[in-house]
């Protein structure tokens, strides 16, 4: 199996976890960008996530560590740690090492989920991850919302990069959703690490529609590679998050979590169970992508359609700004590197 020409390392945030997934008290193993890590809730609700092995002689604290308080204690000699990755007690002497540090990584929680920021240089986060409501600033919140409805899928042979492209993809919701939508984008704004992508939803063989008379919609805002947050308006107030986080050299986790809106005067069981019938359905046509993207190749230069050339190359433009090189997986600019070497 030939590794992807994409980097498997790229910067930004990216969701490693549900925040229920960890809970006070709990130390969660888990392997992200090549990287055995750990993540760990303080009895204050702090959360932390470090790369898993202890500085003193190895011991992988995602194996027996427990939290004391507000710091991790290894199971192998007591060493403890705290949210700063710094020792801060050995039990058997009457100080801490402080020459040593455990690498921890920018932690936000929200959405009920937990982010990392990832830079191989060690840079600190240059922009926010996305909020599903507060980011629209339309004064949304949970409280409007039915509870949240989830997808994983673990290990999946497929990139970051693939999911963000599929926002400006207006093509594929007929052949891959058996869906009649004809999307019209009025906004693709990729002047900074966090972009924007609108469009209204016109229907096949509706010609004479104009955009004056659309009442649907769907406005996207993607941080970075790592996460996509979106607002569909008109025909069921719903909002999405996807998240793709690298697993190693080849592989990542896929999380979707999507929000049913309700419905004011409305909600009694049969609403719910019909917001919950939706959520289902949405969560449904993602899963119909992630197929598709499970068994893609990343085609550069792609055989692009004269529609298809704006979005496509907006995108790909932006997204080298989160690879190590600077350039991705473009195949003329890793030649050219290649040639000046």
């Amino acid at each position: 199996m030939a590794k992807p020409p994409l980097s498997m390392k790229p910067t930004g945030w990216f969701c490693v976890a549900w925040s229920d997934e960890v809970g006070v008290g709990d130390v969660r193993a888990m392997h992200y960008f090549g990287e055995e890590m750990v993540a760990w809730r303080t009895q204050s609700g702090r959360v932390t996530v470090m790369n898993a092995y202890c500085e003193h002689l190895g011991a992988h604290l995602g194996h027996g560590g427990h939290v004391v308080d507000e710091v991790i204690q290894c199971p192998f000699h007591g060493w403890q740690w705290n949210a700063e990755g710094r020792n801060v007690c050995i039990p058997y002497q009457d100080r801490p090492n402080r020459g040593r540090r455990m690498r921890t990584y920018p932690v936000v929680e929200r959405n009920d989920a937990i982010w990392i920021w990832h830079d191989v240089d060690g840079r600190e986060p240059f922009f926010d991850a996305p909020d599903v409501f507060a980011s629209f600033a339309d004064g949304s919140s949970a409280a409007g919302y039915y509870p949240q409805q989830r997808l994983f899928r673990g290990s999946l042979e497929m990139h970051p990069q693939y999911v963000l492209e599929n926002g400006v993809d207006f093509a594929h919701f007929k052949y891959v959703h058996q869906t009649p939508i004809v999307p019209v984008f009025t906004r693709h704004d990729f002047s900074a690490p966090v972009s924007y992508v609108d469009f209204t939803i016109t229907f096949e063989g509706d010609e004479g529609q104009s955009i004056d008379d659309v009442r649907s919609g769907v406005e996207a805002i993607n941080g970075g590679l790592g996460i996509a947050v979106t607002k569909s308006w008109g025909m069921v107030d719903n909002r999405t998050i996807s998240a793709v986080t690298p697993v190693d050299e080849r592989t990542s986790d896929v999380r979707f979590m999507v929000y049913i809106g309700r419905t004011p005067g409305r909600d009694d069981q049969r609403a719910a169970d019909k917001a919950r019938g939706f959520g289902e359905e949405v969560i449904r046509q993602f899963a119909q992508d992630i197929h598709i993207w499970s068994h893609q190749r990343y085609s550069d230069p792609p055989a692009l359609a004269t529609a298809e050339f704006e979005g496509f190359t907006a995108i790909r433009q932006w997204a080298k700004q989160f690879y190590p090189d600077g350039i991705g997986g473009s195949a003329a600019e890793v030649h050219a590197a290649l040639q000046k070497g």
